[in-house]
């Protein structure tokens, strides 16, 4: 089938889906803008067990939830605190064992009932484990059973039929951004620190320091200031940098002479 461009649908129905479309963006961000106000001393209880336990992070989830605990994870990762993402069903089908007592395992379920979570909540507490559950529904199996809570609960779905998650899982992710951060904040996380967990990609070029990249020592091609222009050449093309620095007598910086340098010299002459 050939799709329809936005100009051949006919006004009604392209304002209708752009009325939708902005319908959606405001039921998600007055979802997270309703958490500002929610978030209080349980809040801080969530970072007081993390802070404190000696082992690692481990969030978990189902479906799109699994999906907002594995960016609960990784953001939590990046800032400093050891964390890892592990499939519930897979931990009740012999993954359990690389959870251990030393670690906090974070929930995401905006029901607070989802079975595979519920059944893992069971066997970490026989193994001791804390549990913080991230939940939009405080009287839920995994609020009311948890070690925390943090309320992650939204008045609809952006969802038209208010099935899919939407708001909820936006609102999740939102309150699992604002933990990461605060406890990295809490911990002294610093530049220096982000820089080191994070050196590729723009992030790591933005963040890496001019003594990562200089050269020093015998490897900086160096002249004296008496050499003549095949020296100069010589130490240039050898070294491969497209220039050298140039020494007095007494072996102090005076100067560098570049490849642009010698190639408008020569087009002087």
């Amino acid at each position: 089938t050939t799709e329809t461009a936005p100009s051949q649908r006919s006004t009604s129905q392209r304002d209708e889906e752009l009325t939708l479309a902005k319908r959606i963006l405001k039921i998600e961000s007055d979802a997270v803008s309703a958490l500002v106000a929610r978030i209080d001393d349980s809040f801080l209880l969530a970072l007081d067990l993390v802070e404190n336990c000696n082992g690692r992070v481990i969030a978990t989830g189902m479906g799109k939830s699994g999906i907002i605990a594995r960016k609960l994870a990784a953001t939590l990762s990046s800032t400093g605190t050891a964390a890892y993402f592990i499939h519930p069903a897979e931990a009740l089908h012999g993954d359990l064992g690389a959870i251990q007592k030393s670690d906090v395992v974070m929930s995401v379920s905006h029901s607070g009932e989802t079975p595979e979570l519920v059944r893992l909540l069971e066997m970490t507490k026989r193994l001791g484990v804390k549990m913080i559950a991230l939940t939009g529904t405080s009287d839920s199996t995994l609020a009311t059973n948890g070690d925390g809570i943090l309320d992650c609960a939204v008045k609809a779905e952006a969802c038209p039929l208010n099935l899919a998650p939407t708001a909820s899982t936006t609102a999740a992710l939102a309150v699992g951004d604002a933990f990461a951060l605060v406890l990295a904040y809490r911990r002294g996380f610093k530049e220096a620190d982000f820089a080191h967990l994070h050196p590729g990609g723009i992030l790591g070029k933005r963040l890496m320091k001019v003594d990562r990249l200089m050269h020093t020592g015998t490897a900086v091609p160096t002249v004296r200031a008496t050499a003549n222009f095949t020296e100069v050449i010589e130490t240039i093309s050898g070294a491969g940098f497209g220039m050298a620095c140039v020494e007095d007598t007494a072996g102090r910086l005076v100067g560098v002479v570049t490849d642009g340098d010698i190639r408008r010299s020569l087009l002087k002459t």
